[in-house]
């Protein structure tokens, strides 16, 4: 439901193993997963630099932020709108498939109502002549694929191999953003905090056994957990663990949605998520939006189930909070080399400190989803707000 400055109610079975098999095998798992982890480091090192390198022309967080009449006045700028032909490309294969075709259609709604002239095209066989054709060939393209081959920076890439300039982060930030585990460790290396976690893969978790697998995670990083698919959205796939007998049936629901398995220490906290627009380059960072569920989890069916969820726009923090969660999710966005839109969730804990979940390159756009929620509650004009992002983008003249 919409948010208001006030509160809107809304088998796996392993064999027996001795205990010097089990010893061995946890200390041979230990070590495996030691080496990933080094390896994954690497990966988010090696990322770092290719983003700082791409990015450095770039200082979004001492650009000066946008205000409305910033917004106003791009918007005004579009004179001729219905002379440009826009594209919404939603839909696709992906788990999140009506989320994404909710989201495409409310967004053309907004445009249309602006006065452009925009077309929706599913993720299907008729996509690239769509793209390619003279006569069908848009003037600009805003990907709102969800989940894989949306946020993978798949679809971006073939709009980058057709020469056409899109809205959103250009493909290899978007590689980044998807993958959590590199995500998390690009926000860590950028100064943020973030929960301390270990990946999983499936293949080691059935080769392993149930037994030495949770012997090792328990010691690790003990309970309660979060389990969750490193690449995907909507929190499909993703399970709060408070007890030990939890857990095999939360990675076995955890692998139904990718081969591998990020299990992270859950904090306990105010769940946040910050949207940010960029126009121009300079950052439009929208109030942070809580949530709070009854379950104190925001999992797929406290998304897509009607019921007592509720969000708070702005969040219910004090100032200084308010102002180093914001602070915090343009630090991501620019570490990421995110551009144009991007939304960051975070856990704000005890302490105060925002500890860094994940950054979603194409936020949900539906009545309900977050984003439109906080711009609403700041008194934007939707179809106003999203023409001026279209129009900084067209006066860019991009050709990725």
């Amino acid at each position: 439901m919409a948010a208001k400055h006030s509160k809107t109610p809304r088998q796996q079975t392993g064999g027996k193993t001795s205990t010097a098999d089990k010893a061995k095998t946890v200390a041979s798992a230990a070590t495996t997963t030691a080496a990933n982890t080094a390896t994954t480091k690497a990966a988010a090192a090696g990322e770092v630099a290719k983003i700082a390198k791409r990015t450095s022309h770039r200082s979004i967080r001492k650009a000066t932020p946008v205000t409305m009449d910033d917004v106003r006045s791009l918007a005004s700028e579009a004179t001729k709108r219905a002379d440009k032909s826009l594209l919404v490309i939603c839909g696709g294969l992906s788990h999140e498939r009506d989320i994404s075709i909710s989201s495409g259609h409310r967004v053309q709604g907004f445009l249309e109502e602006a006065g452009w002239t925009v077309h929706v095209h599913d993720m299907d066989g008729s996509l690239l002549p769509y793209l390619t054709d003279e006569s069908t060939r848009p003037d600009l393209v805003w990907p709102l694929l969800h989940g894989a081959n949306g946020e993978d920076g798949s679809i971006r890439d073939v709009l980058e191999m057709a020469g056409l300039p899109y809205i959103g982060s250009r493909a290899k930030a978007s590689r980044t953003a998807w993958s959590k585990p590199i995500a998390k460790n690009v926000a860590r290396m950028a100064g943020l905090q973030t929960p301390h976690s270990v990946t999983l893969p499936e293949s080691m978790f059935r080769e392993l056994g149930v037994e030495p697998v949770i012997d090792m995670l328990l010691g690790s990083l003990g309970l309660p957990l979060f389990i969750k698919p490193t690449m995907g959205g909507s929190a499909m796939g993703c399970t709060m663990v408070t007890e030990q007998s939890q857990l095999p049936q939360a990675l076995i629901n955890c692998f139904a949605y990718g081969d591998v398995a990020l299990i992270e220490q859950a904090v306990t906290g105010t769940e946040v998520s910050v949207s940010i627009l960029e126009f121009d380059g300079h950052p439009l960072v929208l109030p942070p939006l809580e949530i709070w569920t009854p379950s104190g989890t925001y999992d797929f069916e406290a998304r897509s189930t009607p019921g007592p969820t509720e969000f708070y726009v702005p969040a219910r923090l004090d100032a200084k909070t308010t102002e180093t969660v914001s602070d915090a999710a343009l630090t991501a966005h620019r570490a990421l080399g995110l551009r144009d839109i991007s939304r960051t969730d975070f856990i704000v804990d005890a302490q105060g400190q925002p500890q860094f979940l994940e950054s979603n390159v194409a936020p949900g756009m539906t009545d309900t989803s977050l984003l439109p929620q906080s711009a609403l509650a700041a008194d934007y004009n939707l179809p106003e707000l999203y023409t001026a992002l279209v129009q900084s983008v067209l006066n860019q003249k991009r050709t990725d």
